[in-house]
């Protein structure tokens, strides 16, 4: 029997299937205009026992499935079953994904504690990222290790997205590297970020989940704030995926 778990994100989707409690499947595709078309192609050709389908997209997918082997669960659980898979002493997750930051605190059996989510604003998220990068004309893949290039940290003022382009926009006319205004802005990120961690009262070791944990200034920043490991796992994005792979092999 193979159960599936996809994760339908703001930016992408993640599939993964379970057979016998190992993964011998993964795939990923952008979500574009079309989510359920998306869906509908990683699936093509896979045969699930039960499907389980998590992220801001599952409730359409449920939706438009068959309701006997369909069913869907929040982000937060999905996180922390993938987490407690991947790197079963984490005691906190985190996840920046496109247009939402979850941050998950864990018990010492993996069970979620506490959690905050902030998905109503695409300040610090990959999506801000995405953007600034555009500003100063540099490739999103190679975002992180541009702003490790800085010789100074300046600070930004304002995580709208907005705004902060402008300010960035004024510092370039003032001379300012782009390099620095980089390392700033992921400065700004990561501040905001652990304003979240310790509301939640987030403790080592740290599971970095999501697109956001590619960017090894996003990282290297964590690291200095945090005392303890932050792990980022072989396949970052596929922590929700894989969770909602196993609440389905739980739950047959």
């Amino acid at each position: 029997m193979r159960f599936a778990g996809i994760d339908i994100g703001s930016r992408s989707i993640e599939l993964v299937i379970l057979k016998d409690g190992s993964v011998v499947h993964s795939a990923k595709a952008a979500t574009t205009f079309d989510p359920l078309a998306q869906c509908k192609r990683l699936m093509n050709g896979i045969e699930a026992t039960k499907i389980v389908a998590t992220g801001y997209g599952r409730k359409l997918f449920t939706d438009n499935g068959n309701s006997n082997n369909f069913s869907a669960i929040t982000e937060i659980q999905a996180y922390a079953l993938g987490a407690g898979r991947v790197w079963p002493d984490a005691r906190t997750v985190l996840d920046i994904g496109g247009q939402d930051t979850k941050v998950i605190s864990l018990n010492a059996d993996g069970k979620v504690a506490k959690f905050e989510m902030n998905d109503r604003c695409a300040a610090g998220t990959g999506k801000f990222i995405e953007f600034m990068a555009t500003a100063l004309q540099v490739p999103i893949e190679s975002f992180g290790g541009f702003a490790l290039g800085a010789d100074k940290r300046i600070h930004i003022n304002s995580m709208c997205t907005v705004f902060a382009e402008s300010e960035a926009t004024s510092l370039m006319a003032r001379g300012e590297k782009p390099e620095n205004i980089a390392m700033g802005l992921h400065q700004a990120i990561v501040d905001r970020t652990f304003s979240m961690l310790s509301r939640v009262d987030g403790k080592a070791p740290v599971l970095f989940a999501g697109g956001v944990a590619h960017n090894p200034c996003v990282k290297s920043l964590l690291e200095e704030k945090l005392t303890g490991a932050i792990v980022v796992p072989d396949n970052p994005d596929m922590v929700g995926a894989l969770g909602a792979a196993l609440y389905a092999e739980r739950k047959y």
